[in-house]
C-alpha cells in the first residue's frame, strides 16, 4: 500500500501517469496498474482521466493530504532517535528546482521533528555547491549528480530522477524532436552546468548542430523564453513551470530520453542525527 500511496502522490503532483512513472522508475502501464489497485482497495475513483492527464477528482483531493500524512508518519519510523534534541546550525546548499520542490516539501516536516536546529539555505548551481561542500562550507549539498567520481570522503544519497523533454512554442508545429532541434532556434541550458553538459552530450550523440538563440542556467527563465517564442529547448521535467498553466508544447523524447539525477552529498565524517533526519524528510519512503 505504501508503494501505491507514494506513486499516487507523485501522479497528483506531476499530472500524468507517464511523468510519475519516470519520476519513480516505473512504466506508464505499471503506474496505471498501481492506481487501479489503490482505487479498488479504497473503493473510490481518485482521478478524472482525460487524454494524457490525470486530474484529481473530489475523492482524490480528499485522499491526497491523508496519503501525504501516512507517508510522513511511516518515514518517522526510520528517523534516528534524538533528532528532536539536536541543536545548532545546518548549512544546506540547493539548486533552484530542489529549493522549490523536494526541499520546500521536506522543511516543514523537518522543523517539526528538529525544532531547535537552525537551517541556513545557500542557493547556487551544482558545481558551485559541490565546491562549497568539498571546502567544508556546507553540511549538505542538494544538486545534480556530478559527472565525475566523488572523493571517498563524500557520501552520495539518491533523491530523484528527472527526464529531459523538448519544450517548444505553441505556434511551432511537428512532433519529431530531432527535426525541431535542427530547424528551430535553440535556447540552451548552460553548457557549463551539470545538466547543461548532459544536453550537450545528447546533441553530440545525435549529430545535431543547433542554431543557438541564447544560453542560460535558470530553468524557469528558459521556459518563459520558449513560451514567448524565443525558440525550443531541452529541459528536465522539473520546477515550478510544471505547477502552473503553460503556453508551450512539451514533447517527449521517447526512446532518446535521457535523465538528470538529483542527489544529496555530505561528508561521511559529518553524519549526525539532524542530517539523517533531514535526509529522511527529503524521501519519506527511502
Amino acid at each position: 500500500m505504501l508503494r501505491e500511496l507514494k506513486t499516487f502522490v507523485t501522479v497528483a503532483r506531476l499530472g500524468t501517469f507517464a511523468a510519475a512513472g519516470q519520476q519513480v522508475g516505473l512504466t506508464q502501464s505499471a503506474v496505471s496498474a498501481q492506481m487501479r489497485v489503490l482505487e479498488q482497495q479504497l473503493g473510490v475513483r481518485l482521478f478524472d482521466r482525460s487524454g494524457r492527464s490525470a486530474v484529481l477528482n473530489a475523492a482524490g483531493r480528499h485522499a491526497l493530504p491523508l496519503a501525504e500524512q501516512m507517508l510522513a508518519l511511516y518515514g518517522q519510523m526510520a528517523l534516528p532517535p534524538g533528532a528532536g534534541d539536536c541543536v545548532g546550525e545546518l548549512r544546506v546548499g540547493a539548486i533552484a528546482t530542489l529549493q522549490t520542490g523536494l526541499l520546500a516539501e521536506a522543511l516543514p516536516r523537518f522543523r517539526q521533528l528538529a525544532p531547535r536546529v537552525e537551517l541556513k539555505l545557500v542557493p547556487g548551481v551544482s558545481l558551485q555547491l559541490f565546491s562549497q561542500l568539498d571546502a567544508g562550507e556546507l553540511d549538505l549539498a542538494l544538486l545534480i549528480k556530478p559527472p565525475f567520481a566523488l572523493p571517498k570522503e563524500i557520501l552520495e544519497v539518491p533523491l530523484a530522477r528527472e527526464p529531459f523533454v523538448l519544450v517548444a512554442p505553441l505556434h511551432v508545429e511537428g512532433d519529431d524532436p530531432l527535426r525541431l532541434l535542427a530547424e528551430q532556434p535553440f535556447v540552451r541550458y548552460d553548457r557549463t552546468s551539470f545538466g547543461g553538459r548532459q544536453v550537450s552530450r545528447f546533441l553530440r550523440e545525435q549529430g545535431l548542430t543547433v542554431h543557438e538563440a541564447l544560453e542560460l542556467d535558470e530553468l524557469e527563465a528558459i521556459v518563459r523564453l520558449v513560451e514567448n517564442g524565443m525558440g525550443v529547448s531541452l529541459v528536465p521535467r522539473a520546477g515550478l513551470w510544471l505547477q502552473r498553466p503553460t503556453r508551450l508544447r512539451v514533447i517527449e523524447l521517447g526512446a532518446l530520453t535521457f535523465h538528470r539525477e538529483l542527489v544529496a552529498l555530505l561528508r561521511r565524517a559529518q553524519r549526525q542525527p539532524a542530517l539523517d533526519c533531514l535526509l529522511g524528510c527529503l524521501d519519506p519512503i527511502n
